[in-house]
């Protein structure tokens, strides 16, 4: 699979030729706040269920939680990231990168807490326990170089997954994430 050139809009925080689906869930960072990481998450809806339009309606707030028993213990979160990679590659864009996302939750890095202040968010369609596609990894490997083109103060060392910015509460991306993949292609 072939994919163009990704780039990002300094002044409008968004990924150049991506679809963007704006978010409710986001609000400003705090005023000087240098973006430096970039946190890597996994998430299906429903849980295990890939190719489903219900994590975009999460991150939008318009879930349904009748259309599935797992959306009832869910829709009163309000979440979403900046990215999301489907599994065909195909990358959403919710938040505006200057904005920030609502991914990390309660969450600690390098002595910083409140991660969403200072980081950027990318879901990967997926769970912790089946494999990420090579399209997702090809996709995720082109963002984070344009974000790190954009983002000078993202080093490599910086990108890190939830599970490492909120341990013993969250999993993802998952034991089946391939970091030995990511590091050799970032640039």
């Amino acid at each position: 699979m072939m994919f163009n050139m990704l780039k990002v809009n300094k002044e409008s925080g968004l990924l150049e030729s991506v679809v963007y689906q704006p978010s409710p869930h986001c609000d400003e960072r705090p005023v000087g706040m240098v973006i430096d990481t970039i946190v890597i998450h996994g998430i299906s809806l429903p849980p295990g269920e890939f190719g489903t339009s219900a994590v975009e309606a999460f991150f939008a707030g318009k879930l349904d939680k009748n259309a599935h028993p797992y959306f009832s213990t869910i829709d009163h979160l309000r979440v979403s990231s900046h990215l999301f990679i489907r599994r065909t590659g195909e990358v959403i864009q919710f938040v505006p990168f200057n904005k920030r996302a609502w991914h990390a939750g309660e969450s600690f890095f390098e002595g910083k807490s409140h991660c969403n202040d200072f980081s950027i968010g990318i879901e990967l369609e997926g769970t912790d326990d089946v494999p990420y596609e090579q399209a997702q990894y090809q996709q995720l490997t082109r963002v984070i170089a344009a974000l790190r083109e954009a983002y000078e103060n993202i080093g490599r060392h910086r990108i890190v997954g939830h599970a490492d910015i909120a341990p013993g509460r969250k999993t993802d991306p998952g034991p089946v994430f391939d970091w030995n993949y990511l590091r050799r292609n970032v640039v």
